[in-house]
């Protein structure tokens, strides 16, 4: 089956491009993860589209990648078809106030494209280090911005392979969820409607974000940002120190004493060790408070 899948594979996408048992660890920004069986990066549309029903028709497992950050992989890898992407798909388009991107392009270039064009609204995802694929599947949002507040439309590839396009309601944003992460569609580029503002109060702004995450967050080690979702009516940080867990250790991962919100690669971890605190951290907050902590980060492969 395996050679198989590999040649015709390769009718459909450039050999090249096509990868076999690549680490992970070079794709995510836990800097964690074993080998992907294969790993295939399409330059266009077309080649997605054909990749995706193929891969859908012979049911086999595949995971669309983007920035990987956030995303934990095995150790032991991950037998499924890793998609990546990437350099294909990150053109940005400017029309007036409207900001088209495609789902490769990362957040903060967009951010920075908007604060060229003297366009605000998209000053709390300059420091997300996301890609907008990944960020209108998870409706990403920080410091009281989300996604769902500023696309207007999201072009995407459905299992069949088909081009669909999905306005703002359509695409049904939730809580760091999407109609994409619950039907499995395929992210290829977002569009953004945003207003005129004053470059200068767009920079300040920006820098003022940059600054309280530079304060409060781990930023110079590996990790996936904030490794869990918010429970309601709770902080996920605090839950987790009231706890007694900042500092809490397993190998070379740990709950980070800056913000207990993230668990950080804090040297030569392993994803198994990744894996195990957030295991204990989701015990020992249920045991201590009865909150079960749903994580934000998703985990695939054999750890």
């Amino acid at each position: 089956m395996s050679e198989y899948f590999f040649d015709y594979i390769k009718e459909l996408i450039p050999e090249s491009e096509v990868l076999k048992d690549e680490p992970m660890n070079k794709h995510t920004t836990f800097r964690v993860g074993g080998p992907a069986k294969y790993f295939i990066k399409p330059a266009n549309q077309e080649e997605l589209e054909k990749l995706i029903k193929y891969l859908n028709l012979v049911e086999r497992e595949h995971f669309i990648l983007g920035n990987g950050s956030n995303l934990l992989v095995g150790d032991h890898g991950y037998d499924g078809v890793m998609i990546w992407i990437g350099n294909g798909f990150n053109e940005i388009k400017v029309n007036g106030d409207v900001i088209t991107a495609g789902a490769g392009a990362m957040l903060s270039k967009v951010a920075s494209t908007a604060l060229e064009h003297g366009l605000t609204g998209l000053e709390f995802a300059s420091g997300i280090p996301g890609s907008v694929g990944g960020a209108m599947v998870m409706n990403a949002g920080a410091y009281g911005g989300e996604m769902k507040d500023i696309v207007t439309e999201v072009d995407a590839v459905a299992p069949d392979g088909e081009f669909i396009r999905y306005s703002n309601a359509e695409m049904a944003f939730g809580y760091r969820t999407s109609i994409c992460r619950r039907a499995k569609i395929v992210v290829t580029a977002a569009t953004f409607k945003l207003k005129k503002g004053n470059p200068e109060d767009i920079k300040a702004k920006m820098d003022e974000l940059k600054a309280q995450r530079l304060a409060k967050q781990p930023l110079q080690f590996p990790s996936a940002g904030s490794t869990f979702k918010r429970p309601e009516g709770y902080f996920a940080g605090k839950l987790i120190m009231d706890a007694g867990l900042s500092g809490y250790t397993i190998g070379g991962a740990k709950v980070s004493e800056k913000h207990c919100g993230f668990v950080i690669n804090a040297g030569n971890a392993s994803a198994a060790d990744v894996h195990d605190v957030i295991f204990e951290v989701q015990e020992k907050v249920k045991e201590r408070f009865g909150v079960k902590l749903e994580p934000e980060v998703c985990m695939i492969g054999e750890f």
